[in-house]
């Protein structure tokens, strides 16, 4: 008899033991990691300089995000097929449908809580638009563009680069944020390294929508004009120390790199610089 409590004993300490190390690894396997590169540089040439801001990429893009991209881009991609209403994604940035989010950024504060910008409605909407169909709804907790399933206005290929391109960002998945001293971030979208042979390298991030789509601290000075895209093209160059500059599309026309294959910024040498004393600050 006190033999079977003494197994009986030792049996259910082996037992809590195993559950223990299980919910210990779960924890481990379920914990965010973080940011897996960090930038951090200083804004110029616009209204709100100089603002300290900061990239927080938690995933890069890869070759087939890009070519996804590049696709949509040169009109051979229908962003809107299979999408309802462009903007249903719910998680980091996505929301419930165009204007179910909290918040001017897709995310609050410094790294909180994330969701999807009330603007994103006006994005789809734009890009609704030039494709020549209606204009879908912006109400509260919309699911896309109705719960009628896909119409003619989510299914129609937009008849422009621009068009299109804003259409696909605002289903895709938040990889980073942008964080400057607004009180919201920015999403990014797409983030693409292009390393070069000499040790420096070219990043692309791509926002769902226009830097100062809500205030003035973005706008260009200086005179430049600015362009009027719906989302924000970035373009950092850093040396082999990951020192270096960043660009946008406030002022900058938006292209295919055809020899990168990736969207990048047309002219770039000739572009104002807007993210100046640009450091990769971190990475994993």
């Amino acid at each position: 008899m006190f033999t079977r409590i003494r197994i009986s004993h030792v049996f259910g300490l082996v037992l809590l033991g195993m559950i223990t190390i299980s919910v210990l690894m779960l924890g481990q396997t379920s914990a965010p990691t973080g940011p897996v590169m960090r930038f951090t540089a200083t804004t110029a040439n616009v209204s709100g300089a100089p603002d300290s801001v900061r990239f927080d990429v938690l995933a890069w893009s890869s070759d087939a995000d890009r070519d996804q991209m590049a696709g949509v881009w040169n009109l051979t991609i229908n962003p809107n097929a299979g999408a309802r209403g462009g903007a249903g994604e719910r998680g980091a940035g996505g929301g419930r449908g165009a204007g179910g989010g909290r918040g001017a950024g897709g995310a609050q504060g410094g790294g909180g809580q994330a969701g999807a910008p009330p603007e994103a409605a006006a994005g789809a909407n734009q890009a609704a638009a030039n494709a020549g169909g209606a204009a879908a709804p912006a109400g509260r907790g919309g699911r896309g563009g109705g719960r009628g399933g896909a119409g003619a206005a989510d299914t129609a290929q937009p008849q422009t680069p621009e068009a299109a391109l804003a259409a696909a960002l605002q289903s895709a998945k938040t990889i980073g944020y942008l964080w400057s001293s607004e009180s919201a971030g920015y999403s990014l979208r797409y983030a693409y390294r292009l390393p070069q042979p000499d040790g420096s390298e070219r990043i692309i991030f791509v926002t769902d929508r226009r830097l100062g789509a809500w205030n003035d601290l973005w706008k260009p000075t200086g005179g430049a004009t600015a362009t009027p895209y719906e989302f924000t093209v970035i373009e950092l160059r850093l040396n082999a120390k990951g020192m270096g500059e960043g660009k946008t599309s406030l002022t900058g026309k938006v292209t295919m790199d055809a020899t990168a294959k990736t969207i990048a910024l047309d002219g770039y040498s000739a572009l104002p610089i807007v993210f100046k004393d640009v450091k990769r600050v971190s990475a994993k």
